[in-house]
C-alpha cells in the first residue's frame, strides 16, 4: 500500500463540466486574470516596501495581504492554466501535498491580516490620540512576522493527510489540491484527521471573525457617541473598503461550511465555482486602491514606462559617444 501511494498521481479537474472545445478559451481567461493579480499584488508589495511615505502600519498590513495573495496565486493558478492549455491536469503526490500546505498556510494568513486591520481601525477611531504611540511600524512588523511563522508551523498539521494511503480514484474536483478534496480520495478512514483539521480551521476563521466583529461593534459605539459632530461617520468611511474585503472573504466560506453541514447537494461545477469564488474574489477586492496608494502606483508605473521607452535611446547614444 505504501508503494502504491508513493507512485500515486492526482488529477486536477478544474470545472468538470467545461467541454474540451472551450479549454483554450478557459486557459486564456485564467492567464489574463492571473497576470492582473500577479502584477497588481506584486506592484503593491514592492511600492509599499520602497516608498518611505507609505511606511505606515495600515500600509504594512496591506503589503502583507498583497504578498500572501501573490504567493497563493503563484502556487495555484499556473497549474490550472497548464491544465486547460495542454489538457494535462496531472500532479504528483508530493507536489499535491506541497500545494495543500501552501494553500492552507497562505489562505489562513488573510483572516489574520484582516483581524489586524480591524484592530488598527479600532485604535485609530476609538483612541486616536494614542494611535501613534500604540500602533507603530515596528510593532506591526513584529506581529505580522509572528503570524507568518506561527501559522506556517500550525499548517504542518495538513501533512497528516499524506499518511493515509491513496490507491483508488485520483480526480481532485477543484482548481488546486486542498485538504477537503484530497481526503475524499483516501482509501481508509480519515474522520479523525478531518475533525482535527476542521477544529483548526474553525478556530482560525471564527476566532478572527469574532474579534473583527467586536472591533467594529466598538467602532460603531464610538461613532454614535460622536454623531453630533459628524466626524465619527467620516472616520468610519475609512473602514468601508476593509468591510467589503471582509464580506468577500467570509460570506462564500460561511456558505460552503453551512452547505457541507446541512449536506446540501451541490453539482461538481458549482462546488468548484464556490472554491474559486472564496479563494480569488478577495484578492481582487483587497484594499489596494486607497486614495494614497493608487496615485503612487500610477506614478511608479508611469516612471517605469518612461524608463523602458528611453532605455534603447540611451544605449544608442552611448554607442555613438564611444
Amino acid at each position: 500500500m505504501a508503494n502504491q501511494t508513493a507512485h500515486f498521481e492526482f488529477e486536477l479537474t478544474g470545472f468538470p463540466g467545461v467541454p474540451q472545445t472551450f479549454y483554450m478559451l478557459m486557459s486564456f481567461f485564467l492567464f489574463i486574470i492571473y497576470n492582473i493579480m500577479f502584477l497588481t499584488n506584486g506592484a503593491v508589495f514592492i511600492v509599499i516596501i520602497l516608498k518611505e511615505k507609505l511606511h505606515k502600519p495600515m500600509y504594512i498590513l496591506i503589503a502583507n495581504l498583497a504578498f500572501s495573495d501573490f504567493l497563493f496565486d503563484m502556487a495555484t493558478l499556473p497549474k490550472m492554466i497548464a491544465k486547460y492549455w495542454f489538457d494535462n491536469g496531472k500532479i504528483s503526490f508530493l507536489a499535491c501535498f506541497v500545494q495543500v500546505y501552501l494553500v492552507h498556510w497562505l489562505a489562513g494568513m488573510d483572516p489574520l491580516i484582516l483581524m489586524l486591520m480591524a484592530f488598527d481601525r479600532y485604535i485609530a477611531i476609538c483612541n486616536p490620540l494614542r494611535y501613534s504611540s500604540t500602533i507603530t511600524i515596528k510593532l506591526t512588523v513584529y506581529v505580522s512576522s509572528f503570524m507568518w511563522f506561527s501559522l506556517a508551523i500550525i499548517t504542518l498539521g495538513t501533512t497528516m493527510i499524506a499518511k493515509h494511503p491513496f490507491c483508488g480514484p485520483n480526480k481532485v474536483i477543484s482548481f488546486f489540491c486542498n485538504s477537503s478534496t484530497v481526503m475524499r480520495l483516501a482509501c481508509d478512514d480519515v474522520n479523525s484527521t478531518r475533525e482535527i483539521l476542521l477544529v483548526i480551521t474553525l478556530v482560525l476563521l471564527l476566532g478572527t471573525l469574532a474579534l473583527i466583529i467586536l472591533s467594529y461593534i466598538s467602532i460603531l459605539f464610538s461613532i454614535l457617541s460622536l454623531s453630533h459632530s459628524g466626524g465619527g461617520w467620516k472616520a468610519f468611511h475609512t473602514c468601508m473598503t476593509h468591510l467589503f474585503v471582509i464580506a468577500f472573504f467570509y460570506i462564500p466560506r460561511v456558505f460552503v461550511y453551512i452547505a457541507n453541514y446541512v449536506k446540501l447537494i451541490l453539482t461538481p461545477d458549482l462546488g468548484v465555482f464556490l472554491i474559486v469564488l472564496q479563494s480569488y474574489l478577495p484578492h481582487l477586492a483587497n484594499p489596494k486602491r486607497s486614495r494614497t496608494l493608487f496615485p503612487v502606483l500610477l506614478q511608479e508605473i508611469f516612471l517605469l514606462l518612461i524608463i523602458i521607452d528611453t532605455f534603447p535611446t540611451c544605449i544608442v547614444v552611448g554607442l555613438f559617444d564611444k
